[in-house]
């Protein structure tokens, strides 16, 4: 049962018989978070379009309405309230978590389920009933990368660089947590600022320290850097991420640097599913550009609105957020979801992953890991 909020709080959406159900999408559509937060965008429009395309959501069409965070936590609330205002039925968004540790609470003191890229493990670590994923946490994703590099490459010493954010810190300390468990010595531990443009410091200090591998957890565009830096300087060392260091965006940026990441993916264009295969090709037919991660996990947010609303049979959204938890759909029955999926109580998600590595520029997948 959801906790109850001292406000009062209509939780159902009422529509005249012509109208259209109003979602809004708040993404980094600017700043320094937009080659992140403009992919998931475009994943949330294909999403609703092909919802709409497929009848709508019980009969009625999605109207999708866009609120830029400017990559600013504190805009980023604003944008949420404005939505909420305006009417909102479900919130899409957004992905830095250091925007959605703040806006989430506002759309949990008016009832409004989330569904959100980000992955910090703080998100749906602080009880609240209305916010899911659409991607792992950092907390589901990490032991899987230290088994990797304990088990597989038999790493003992291991460096990470993060940034100085929110995102950075849930993720650096997932990964320490996973790296004392997995017997791996911190060789190197670089916090950077957000937008760092000069890595050389940086790689100087890894290169030169016992680190058998680096972890990196930056955002797309100072992954890029990284990469580029590592491979002026000579770094040798595997060079490991989660996601964003082998995203199709990273790849683009960094050129030949890139080539050699490995990475682990949640989702990935490049996986032998005949659906993700098909929302890939349509995407870059319709936006001229690769799909990533971050739109495969819009895509399946704006599906998993449709499903969990036709199994609830109303617009009410704490019924939709109660059905949310503990929800399992499966691909077959639910194709829009594009793997077999589950949240549990918190609103985590679990699902099937990937180990990847760039080759000549291309994803390459090495292994499926099973979910966790």
């Amino acid at each position: 049962m959801l906790k109850k909020l001292s406000i009062a709080i209509a939780t159902t959406v009422s529509l005249g018989a012509n109208a259209d159900i109003r979602i809004a999408d708040v993404a980094e559509l600017s700043g320094a978070g937009a080659s992140a937060g403009s992919v998931w965008h475009d994943g949330v429009k294909l999403g609703y379009e092909e919802v709409n395309a497929a009848g709508g959501i019980l009969g009625q069409k999605v109207d999708l309405v866009s609120y830029d965070s400017q990559t600013n936590p504190q805009n980023s609330r604003a944008m949420v309230q404005k939505a909420i205002d305006e009417g909102t039925y479900v919130l899409m968004g957004t992905v830095y978590s250091s925007s959605t540790v703040v806006n989430m609470l506002v759309a949990q003191q008016n009832g409004i389920p989330q569904l959100t890229g980000s992955e910090s493990p703080t998100i749906t670590a602080k009880g609240n009933p209305y916010i899911f994923r659409t991607n792992f946490g950092a907390q589901k994703a990490m032991p899987k990368i230290g088994a990797f590099l304990a088990d597989e490459l038999k790493v003992k010493n291991v460096a990470i660089i993060w940034p100085n954010t929110e995102y950075g810190k849930g993720g650096h300390d997932a990964f320490v947590n996973i790296a004392k468990q997995t017997g791996m010595e911190l060789s190197v531990d670089l916090p950077t600022e957000q937008a760092q443009v000069d890595f050389a410091a940086d790689v100087a200090k890894i290169k030169s320290s016992e680190a058998e591998a680096v972890f990196v957890y930056l955002t797309q565009e100072e992954s890029a850097r990284f990469l580029i830096e590592s491979r002026k300087q000579g770094l040798k060392i595997p060079i490991i991420g989660d996601g964003v260091l082998i995203s199709n965006k990273v790849i683009e940026l960094a050129g030949d640097a890139a080539n050699g990441a490995l990475g682990h993916l949640a989702l990935t264009p490049q996986a032998d599913i005949p659906e993700i295969k098909r929302v890939a090709a349509k995407f870059k037919e319709k936006y001229g550009y690769e799909i990533d991660y971050n739109g495969l996990k819009g895509y399946l947010g704006a599906f998993t609105v449709k499903y969990v609303t036709e199994m609830i049979g109303e617009l009410d959204r704490e019924k939709f957020a109660q059905k949310m938890h503990g929800l399992c759909l499966d691909a077959k029955t639910y194709p829009g979801v594009l793997m077999d999926v589950c949240w549990d109580e918190t609103g985590e998600l679990s699902r099937a992953s990937f180990l990847v590595e760039v080759v000549d520029g291309k994803q390459q997948i090495s292994k499926l890991l099973p979910a966790n």
